[in-house]
């Protein structure tokens, strides 16, 4: 399976794609069709509302604070009916790319604090609590879900590789996933799109440095998981302890989610 068959192509929603499809460790499949990812949705085209409201989506698990969803309110299908789970808050002071650029002259500078701020991710309650409602959802089972962010790939990218593990994906397959979002779509329409906002906060920053900020690297997701471990011991306890999966909320996602 390859990126671009995964890719919705949409005009003005960037790194919108499937992630489903991965093999589970039960022998099955995680089901195509019915778990969708992207960034905000502001600039969104009708061509894109009408392919949008094609896929029939029941929840859309926004990780976005008040104040991102206020200054990028989503375009929205008329036909839309789907239930929209957020916090009523913010979820971040800053979308996690633009608050990692801060200070971040250079590349090297920029993916270490992109590091840090995985690191640090799964303390931030608040994103805990969309997680929260966003595994809640899913075990329900009542159709196609769209979980993004601003830019889709930090907090969503998270979000992301946790249920991936509750679902049995292999690691190494929820890390191809979390790296699509270096290749899937529009790079450069998306790069643009999130240099804007990293700009206009901090002033003058390199092309390169940008890019780094709006990709995503090995390290990162790496940074996520290893935080979780020294404070949690393991995925599966902070799944279970902080996130409520336990192994009946588990099985439901399987149920729901895994084929045969």
């Amino acid at each position: 399976m390859d990126t671009g068959d995964r890719t919705l192509p949409l005009e003005g929603v960037h790194n919108f794609r499937d992630y489903g499809g991965y093999a589970s460790s039960d022998g099955g499949r995680v089901k195509r069709g019915l778990l969708w990812r992207s960034g905000q949705h502001v600039d969104a085209s009708d061509a894109d509302l009408e392919k949008l409201a094609a896929l029939g989506l029941r929840h859309v698990i926004d990780f976005r604070g008040a104040s991102e969803r206020t200054s990028y309110p989503c375009r929205r299908p008329d036909s839309f009916d789907a239930q929209v789970l957020f916090y009523d808050g913010e979820t971040a002071a800053l979308a996690p790319h633009v608050e990692a650029a801060e200070g971040a002259l250079d590349v090297e500078t920029a993916h270490g604090k992109m590091e840090a701020l995985y690191a640090r991710l799964p303390q931030r309650e608040p994103v805990l609590h969309v997680m929260r409602l966003y595994f809640d959802a899913l075990s329900r089972g009542e159709g196609p879900s769209l979980v993004h962010c601003l830019a889709g790939k930090d907090r969503t990218g998270m979000a992301v590789a946790l249920l991936h593990h509750a679902l049995g994906v292999h690691p190494d397959d929820a890390m191809e996933d979390f790296l699509l979002t270096n290749t899937a779509g529009n790079i450069d329409a998306r790069v643009a799109a999130g240099a804007k906002a990293v700009r206009d906060k901090w002033g003058d920053i390199s092309e390169d440095t940008i890019r780094v900020l709006m990709g995503v690297d090995e390290r990162y997701l790496l940074a996520m998981r290893k935080a979780v471990e020294a404070q949690h011991g393991s995925l599966d306890a902070f799944l279970k302890d902080v996130l409520g999966v336990d192994a009946e909320k588990r099985e439901a996602l399987r149920l729901h989610l895994v084929e045969a």
